[in-house]
C-alpha cells in the first residue's frame, strides 16, 4: 500500500492507466476473452500487445480451417471436391507462412506428427456429411457484421459454412477437438452459434435457421460430428444481455487478472499480467 503512495516513474505499459476503449466492434472470441481473463482482454484488444507465443493447437486448427475452407470455396465454383493431397497442400501452406520460432508445442507435438494428424482428419471429412452439402453453398468463411444491441458495438462474426435448402438455411461453425464433444458440450458453445443467427436472420427472413457444429476430432481414427444447436429466442435474448454487460463491464475499464491454473501456463502475456500493477 505504501508503495502505490510514492510517485511512479516508470514508463511500462502495464503501469499506465488503461485506455478508453475504441473498439468498434466485438466478436464472441473478445466476449469469451473478457469473461475468462478481463486483463488477458485488455493487453490483447485495449493495449494491442503482440502475444510472444502461440499455441501448435492453434496453428494446427487454423490450418485444418484453411484447407476445409479451400474444399468448401471449390464446391461453391462448382469445382470438384479437391483432392486429399490438395488438402494437404493447403494445410502446409498455413504452417509455411506461421512463424515457427513462437508456436508452442504441446509435448508429443512437432510439425512432423501433426501433418499426419491432419491427413487422417481429411481423409475422414472427406468421406462425411459434412463433405458433401445438401443445399447450395453461399458462404464460406463469411465475414458478418451488425447491431444486435442499440447501445454496444456491432457484432463481427466469421461462419464458417452457410448453405441454403429450399426450406431453410444452414450455419455451420468447425470446430476441431481432442476429443468428440457430448451434447453438454455443444450446449455449452451454443452462445456463439446464436449469436450467429442474430446475424443471418435476414438473408432469408422466410427460411427457417438451422445452426450445427461440425466437430472434427484430432483421436488416432478422426471423426465428424455434427450437432445442431436448437434456435431458442429465450437463450439468444440471454446471450445478447452478457454481450451488453461484457461491454459496459469493458466501456468502464473493469480490467483486472483472473487467476486459473488451467489458463495462465499457456497464456501468452503472463510476464506483462505479473508486472501489472491495478
Amino acid at each position: 500500500m505504501i508503495g502505490s503512495l510514492l510517485p511512479d516513474r516508470t514508463t511500462s505499459a502495464s503501469r499506465l492507466p488503461p485506455p478508453k476503449s475504441t473498439r468498434e466492434y466485438l466478436s464472441y472470441s473478445a466476449i469469451t476473452t473478457y469473461q475468462s481473463c478481463p486483463l488477458r482482454y485488455y493487453f490483447r484488444y485495449v493495449a494491442g500487445l503482440p502475444e510472444k507465443a502461440v499455441s501448435s493447437s492453434l496453428v494446427f486448427g487454423s490450418a485444418i480451417h484453411r484447407a476445409v475452407e479451400h474444399h468448401f470455396n471449390e464446391l461453391m465454383a462448382g469445382n470438384e471436391p479437391p483432392t486429399l493431397d490438395a488438402l494437404i497442400g493447403e494445410y502446409d501452406r498455413h504452417w509455411a507462412e506461421a512463424d515457427t520460432q513462437t508456436v508452442q508445442f504441446g509435448k508429443d507435438d512437432d510439425v512432423e506428427s501433426l501433418g499426419k494428424l491432419a491427413m487422417k482428419m481429411f481423409a475422414a471429412f472427406q468421406t462425411s456429411p459434412l463433405a458433401t452439402p445438401a443445399g447450395r453453398i453461399i458462404g464460406v468463411e463469411e465475414e458478418l457484421r451488425g447491431n444486435i444491441l442499440a447501445d454496444c458495438p456491432d457484432l463481427l462474426g466469421r461462419i464458417d459454412l452457410i448453405e441454403e435448402t429450399a426450406d431453410e438455411l444452414v450455419v455451420t461453425d468447425l470446430k476441431t477437438s481432442r476429443s468428440r464433444w457430448t451434447r453438454d458440450q455443444a450446449d455449452d458453445s451454443a452462445g456463439q452459434l446464436l449469436l450467429y443467427h442474430e446475424l443471418v436472420r435476414n438473408f432469408a427472413p422466410h427460411k427457417r435457421i438451422r445452426l450445427q457444429f461440425a466437430v472434427l476430432t484430432k483421436t488416432k481414427e478422426p471423426t465428424v460430428d455434427l450437432h445442431e444447436v436448437p434456435v431458442d429466442a429465450r437463450r439468444i435474448e440471454r446471450m445478447k444481455r452478457i454481450v451488453e454487460r461484457v461491454w459496459h463491464a469493458v466501456d468502464s475499464q473493469a480490467f483486472y487478472p483472473a487467476p486459473s491454473p488451467m489458463q495462465c501456463p499457456s497464456c501468452s502475456f503472463r510476464e506483462q499480467c505479473r508486472a501489472w500493477a491495478g
